[in-house]
């Protein structure tokens, strides 16, 4: 039986024409998959939070409790203010690596300019006595109250009794270890015992 080659190579020809019909299909619909969107559950999302977002610039910290300032502080020191700096009388608190004790002086510096708020914050005078929850400048060998007033404490009287309250009322916490929401905005009264304890339990 005779073949007709021309017939065969028509044949062929369609053959190949339609397994690459079938090939192209199928690569067609992987790309599809490759360039779909990833479902939002899987896709990171800008609005989730993350500790890792710096605070807005110009903006003060708020703390709720003396937990809290004894926390963030790199150090905490009852002591007096002097003309040219702070004298410390006793270490309630300091991180590892500290060198600062009872008897040191330390300087002490303002907020950094531009700050909104600082045009509310107190100053401190020669001759108070205060307990300070303080921040220290990586780049030079001196101190910052944690949120300007908000670290500051004014003592009054002797021993753990003495009575320390806060310096501002409406920068202040408002509790020792939770936070009193009909005390906030009105200031924060405790005693220098009560500071010391706090500080004593956070490590």
């Amino acid at each position: 039986m005779a073949v007709d080659l021309r017939r065969t190579r028509s044949l062929m020809a369609a053959a190949a024409v339609l397994a690459a019909a079938a090939l192209s299909a199928c690569g067609g619909a992987d790309a599809d998959q490759a360039a779909a969107p990833v479902p939002s559950s899987a896709a990171p999302s800008s609005a989730a939070p993350t500790s890792a977002v710096p605070p807005i610039k110009g903006k003060l910290r708020g703390y709720g409790t003396v937990r809290q300032l004894s926390e963030a502080a790199d150090l905490v020191v009852r002591g007096e203010v002097e003309a040219a700096g702070f004298r410390v009388d006793e270490v309630l608190r300091a991180t590892t690596g500290s060198t600062v004790r009872a008897g040191a002086r330390i300087t002490l510096a303002s907020l950094p300019s531009g700050v909104p708020d600082s045009a509310h914050m107190s100053t401190l005078e020669a001759g108070q006595v205060v307990v300070l929850y303080l921040a220290k400048d990586p780049t030079a060998p001196t101190f910052r109250t944690l949120s300007g007033d908000f670290g500051v404490f004014d003592v009054s009287g002797t021993g753990a009794e003495a009575i320390a309250v806060t310096r501002s009322q409406a920068m202040a916490v408002s509790g020792l270890l939770t936070e009193d929401p009909a005390a906030s905005g009105h200031g924060f009264r405790t005693t220098l015992g009560q500071l010391r304890t706090v500080a004593a339990q956070v490590r």
